[in-house]
């Protein structure tokens, strides 16, 4: 094996290899997986959708592999999060609500902040916490500026009712 580039290496479009876009983005993609969910998640969440996105038949073709990747965050937190109230059920069903005392474990914030969809949090920590535009947001997630739109505004309507703040 050489240390040579293979002509697959390089990402169409991009003119950078595999490693270069993952030292590129990677710092701001752990602060979007860490927002969607919290920061014991987040490198398994960015781990997997890198994977997953690099090893896709469609990476080598990719044009925009920062939206790709922000995509592909977005879609592998979505399954953790699946994945995980799949356990939480089975643990309820299997174990005694005296074993342990949910409401105690987690501040009032974060509680109403997980009550979010997974694609309202990512609207809210895009913008909120990357500052970004709603159109910026919409090219990262694939999705419309209605859509972010729609997604922040019932956001923060959940938010707002659920901490008792009136505007």
């Amino acid at each position: 094996m050489t240390d040579e580039l293979q002509p697959d290496d390089i990402l169409a479009g991009s003119g950078l290899t595999n490693e270069e876009v993952y030292a590129k983005y990677s710092g701001e993609l752990i602060r979007f997986a860490t927002g969607l969910v919290g920061p014991w998640d987040a490198e398994d969440v960015l781990s997997g959708a890198v994977l997953s996105a690099m090893y896709s038949k469609h990476w080598p073709t990719v044009k925009n592999p920062r939206a790709y990747l922000y995509r592909s965050v977005l879609n592998e937190a979505l399954q953790t999060q699946r994945s995980a109230a799949s356990r939480r059920l089975r643990e309820i069903r299997t174990g005694s609500r005296d074993d342990w005392d949910d409401a105690n474990q987690y501040p009032e914030v974060l509680e109403v902040v997980r009550g979010l969809s997974i694609r309202q949090r990512a609207v809210i920590v895009l913008t909120y916490w990357s500052d970004l535009e709603p159109s910026q947001v919409g090219r990262l997630l694939g999705i419309s500026e209605g859509a972010v739109k729609r997604h922040l505004a019932r956001a923060r309507t959940h938010l707002r009712k659920r901490l008792h703040y009136e505007s």
